[in-house]
């Protein structure tokens, strides 16, 4: 079964104190299992944004011990700052991030809020996809009237809390109330204005953010609010949905900034956020300078914001990961107040496994040498897919210069189409390099299981059996993605750059021996299965993957030719 893994986000009440900040974030990582991955304050707003990930049960552990630690060093009766806030621990939402549904994070959160209420005495409520009525799923209406309003609050039976005590005793005086949630991924993103005005900001966050502002009669900033038939002020909404937002100034920078959340990326994500407060800075005589992250981000919304940008200047988009990373901190001016570090700001290469000793990790000089050394991987098989890795990457490479030929222009997208497929394959053969070596030494490691009872000889059969099989699949897929990336260099000689074209046949020739390079490990590893069909059948397809290589090679060495 794949593992489950959420993500917790809790923001406390503080953001000045250092130390009171390091001791509240990394009591988490007393708890096994639990990954700390970003602590993010701000002395301005007198926060911080804790963020850990792990499996469900360790992770609602460390949020308990990291609320209980908040509720002992921070004092709601001195807290002052700029963002909204009612809790030394204000929020603490659950997010599923991997095999877990909203609805069974939900149900974390429930278990969290009981045990909070019931051994700390910390009244709170439950919102988002976990709350138990609609009024309570918007955080804005359970913060409502802020820390100074607990007193009304608590005793009202409309907002009696989910959990904890409904009374502002001298205990929750001082730890005020958390809100508990389970919720989609959270953007948490400030966009940087060349102003000091925070009344300018709140326009601009009114323009934009999905409630938008309160309709007036008149003049639209200071005449009679109109009220719907229930009392309640009518709204004009703003431009963009899925969008929460206000305006502040923030003092250790010298700027005000429109401070958003983006609960659903898919509705607006971050680049279209940053483009809409731009249009709207505009028009009201302000510039955007940048934009600043709060906490993590997911990978997909920097590529998704570079992709939109490169659409936007006619580039391809078949360029690196590394490439479009760089393209969507410069578009969005995320190094605008300070450098922005993607490995400890984006949540997949923050949870990428560093430990591990990868074959591409290693130098070009250190990858010949581990080849050439006494130890049997890599062998063969790895060499075979690194080959047919740099023939997809030769033929990348022919259509992103194409792309950005002078007097191309309006070929652009054709180009483009053509890189991504062939980063695509090239991304594929880079992960088989590693994989041939892994699935080697699961052969090894089956021998070595014990075979001193008829159990564990029989076992031992059984692993050896399903290892060999492995290892013949993956010297396969190597041949078949081979075979399939000879497309891309095929036309690119054929429509791609003229004075590439040896290029391209270079990475046909790669592709080629890469598919026969592999087919020998398909060979080797077969004749020691014991299912002969199985083997028999995979042999028989591997040899039609390969008289269609050949059949290509010869096919582009009579155009390469014919051209040259």
């Amino acid at each position: 079964m794949q593992k489950q893994l959420i993500e917790c986000v809790p923001n406390i009440s503080e953001g000045r104190d250092a130390d009171k900040i390091q001791e509240i974030a990394h009591i988490v990582e007393t708890v096994p299992g639990v990954k700390l991955l970003d602590i993010d304050p701000g002395a301005a707003t007198n926060r911080t944004v804790i963020t850990f990930v792990g499996e469900p049960e360790p992770v609602i552990e460390a949020a308990f011990l990291l609320i209980k630690k908040a509720s002992e060093l921070i004092d709601m009766r001195q807290h002052s700052g700029e963002h909204p806030r009612f809790g030394a621990t204000d929020v603490c939402p659950l997010v599923p991030i991997a095999n877990i549904s909203l609805e069974e994070t939900a149900a974390y959160a429930h278990r969290l809020g009981e045990r909070v209420g019931k051994e700390l005495g910390i009244p709170g409520y439950i919102y988002e996809a976990a709350a138990k009525e609609d009024k309570r799923k918007n955080l804005s209406n359970c913060r409502e009237g802020e820390y100074e309003g607990l007193a009304t609050k608590l005793v009202d039976p409309e907002w009696n809390p989910d959990f904890g005590p409904a009374e502002f005793n001298e205990s929750v005086a001082k730890t005020g109330v958390t809100a508990i949630a389970s919720r989609d991924f959270l953007i948490a993103y400030n966009v940087n204005l060349n102003s000091t005005s925070t009344r300018r900001a709140n326009a601009i966050a009114f323009d934009i953010r999905e409630r938008g502002r309160v309709k007036r009669e008149g003049n639209p900033i200071i005449g009679k609010k109109v009220l719907d038939e229930n009392g309640e002020p009518v709204l004009i909404p703003g431009k963009l949905k899925a969008v929460k937002g206000i305006g502040w100034y923030i003092e250790e920078y010298g700027i005000a900034q429109i401070s958003y959340n983006l609960t659903n990326v898919s509705i607006t994500p971050m680049h279209i956020a940053f483009d809409e407060t731009c249009k709207a800075a505009d028009r009201r005589g302000l510039r955007v300078t940048g934009s600043e992250l709060v906490g993590l981000v997911p990978l997909k919304a920097m590529l998704d914001a570079a992709d939109y940008y490169l659409t936007k200047q006619c580039r391809s988009l078949g360029i690196s990961e590394s490439e479009k990373i760089k393209i969507a901190v410069k578009s969005l001016g995320l190094d605008d107040l300070k450098p922005f570090d993607p490995k400890a700001r984006i949540i997949e290469y923050m949870l990428a496994d560093d430990s591990a000793n990868k074959l591409i990790d290693l130098t070009v000089s250190g990858f010949a040498e581990e080849t050439a050394s006494e130890s049997m991987a890599p062998g063969g098989g790895s060499i075979a897919a690194y080959v047919g890795t740099l023939g997809a990457a030769l033929g990348t490479m022919v259509a992103n210069l194409s792309a950005h030929k002078a007097g191309w222009d309006d070929k652009w997208e054709f180009y483009s189409e053509w890189a991504e497929k062939g980063q695509a394959y090239k991304d594929k053969l880079l992960f088989l390099v590693d994989e041939d070596t892994n699935s080697f030494n699961k052969i090894m490691d089956a021998f070595r299981l014990p075979k001193d009872s008829e159990a564990d000889v029989a076992a031992r059969k059984a692993a050896i059996e399903a290892a060999t099989q492995y290892a013949t699949e993956v010297p396969f897929q190597v041949m078949q993605t081979a075979l399939d990336s000879m497309e891309v260099m095929h036309a690119m000689l054929k429509d791609g750059l003229q004075s590439s074209l040896s290029d391209s046949a270079v990475g046909i020739l790669c592709a080629k021996t890469a598919v026969f390079g592999a087919y020998f490990n398909v060979k080797i590893n077969a004749k020691d299965l014991k299912d002969r069909a199985f083997a028999e059948d995979i042999l028989t397809r591997a040899a039609t993957l390969c008289e269609q290589a050949a059949t290509a090679e010869s096919e582009v060495i009579a155009l390469i030719n014919e051209k040259l």
